[in-house]
């Protein structure tokens, strides 16, 4: 009887709770963590915009059992982890009712599902961060048709936008922001995947694009990995005429000057690539098609003009996305991936120059390829991409913070 007692006890509490909460005008109906012993059996999700924030996480010892998805923009922020047998250690971040809780680990590092592309699903885009908005460049849509479409999400508003389109269709831009400027330098244009060296400025504020200075003859290529120092756009590796290229170069926006810097040891393309601390990383990637994956990190340093080793990948893939995040580098998805039908890898690695290491975050709720990284602040945006190896678009947008 006692335990029936402070059941109904909890269930007059929570009516209670709810009550208050619908006539202050907020959306959010959880307002503390769940503490009960038996699972939740609601028939719709918690539609809250922000997370549990009480100082305990939940502590029910098995998922929800409702028949909607959890629509929550962001994680549980209870300070301290559930402490059940075998413990509840992750945070509903949007997955189905009636399974177990496949988020992201309560408080910091949990994926965020973002809204998705508003002109629908795009892969192998061009992906840079510019004046606090994420800028999505090009691509394939889901029928295979290459695009001009250039869309700006703007995490604020937690909207997208679609500004002026690109000059051409194209796919696998060599995508970068300096300057208040995106630019592309050098990308492929047709499903032949033909590499094009021309370069492409886009200004904010009048809100169009301008041609620049193309990359030089014989060096045209697109899926390159990009980082910036400065003024200077580097681009390393890429994809030209079929094949793999060691091809490195840098273009000077303030002299509208490009340079050839030193080769890769390796022909790499797909790969990823970021600039910490005066040093351009270049990561991963692919020779000789989808499954000929490198776990390679080699590091120029333009003051000596050369490259050495770092630590490798702890999984070798290509086509992912990346960005830098403060003083390290996010490397997220790809492709090429034989333990699973998808062919997509879900593993989110972080590379620490600093230290010349690797550690791992929460695996992508949503794995895929074929797309670009971005950062803004700590946090690291993965928009569109491919969900199935080769071609298979999709419109999914999912953050994380580091």
């Amino acid at each position: 009887m006692s335990w029936i007692s402070t059941t109904l006890g909890r269930t007059l509490t929570l009516l209670a709770s709810l009550a208050a909460v619908s006539c202050s005008g907020s959306s959010d109906v959880s307002v503390a963590p769940d503490d009960a012993s038996t699972v939740d059996t609601g028939g719709t999700a918690d539609t809250g915009s922000t997370g549990d924030t009480a100082s305990t996480p939940d502590r029910g010892n098995t998922a929800d059992t409702g028949t909607m998805v959890d629509s929550g923009t962001t994680i549980d922020t209870g300070n301290t982890i559930d402490t059940t047998t075998p413990p509840d250690r992750v945070a509903d971040v949007g997955a189905p009712d009636g399974a177990t809780d496949s988020g992201a680990p309560d408080g910091p590092g949990g994926w965020t599902v973002l809204p998705p592309l508003a002109g629908g699903a795009r892969q192998e885009t061009g992906v840079a961060a510019l004046d606090g908005k994420i800028y999505v460049v090009g691509g394939f849509n889901n029928a295979g048709v290459v695009a001009r479409t250039v869309e700006a999400y703007d995490p604020a508003l937690r909207t997208w936008s679609t500004v002026a389109p690109f000059p051409r269709v194209l796919h696998h831009a060599n995508t970068a922001a300096v300057g208040g400027k995106l630019y592309v330098v050098g990308m492929l244009v047709d499903g032949l995947f033909t590499a094009n060296g021309e370069v492409y400025v886009y200004d904010p504020a009048s809100n169009t694009w301008s041609m620049k200075p193309p990359l030089p003859a014989g060096q045209e290529r697109g899926a390159g990995g990009v980082a910036v120092i400065g003024t200077k756009i580097y681009v390393a590796g890429g994809f030209r005429n079929g094949n793999a290229v060691a091809d490195f170069s840098s273009y000077d926006t303030a002299t509208d000057m490009h340079a050839t810097l030193p080769p890769l040891a390796q022909a790499s393309d797909h790969l990823v690539a970021g600039a910490v601390n005066g040093i351009v990383y270049a990561i991963g990637g692919r020779f000789g098609g989808i499954t000929g994956l490198l776990g390679r990190v080699v590091a120029f340093d333009p003051v000596a003009g050369s490259w050495s080793d770092r630590a490798p990948m702890i999984t070798a893939r290509g086509g992912a996305a990346a960005a830098v995040v403060r003083d390290r580098i996010v490397v997220a998805g790809g492709e090429g991936n034989a333990a699973v039908p998808s062919g997509v890898f879900p593993q989110v690695e972080v590379f620490v120059p600093a230290s010349n290491s690797w550690y791992s975050l929460p695996n992508m709720r949503t794995p895929r390829h074929g797309t670009g990284g971005a950062s803004i602040g700590n946090t690291f945006y993965v928009p569109g991409g491919a969900a199935v190896q080769a071609f298979g678009a999709s419109a999914a947008v999912e953050s994380i913070d580091l």
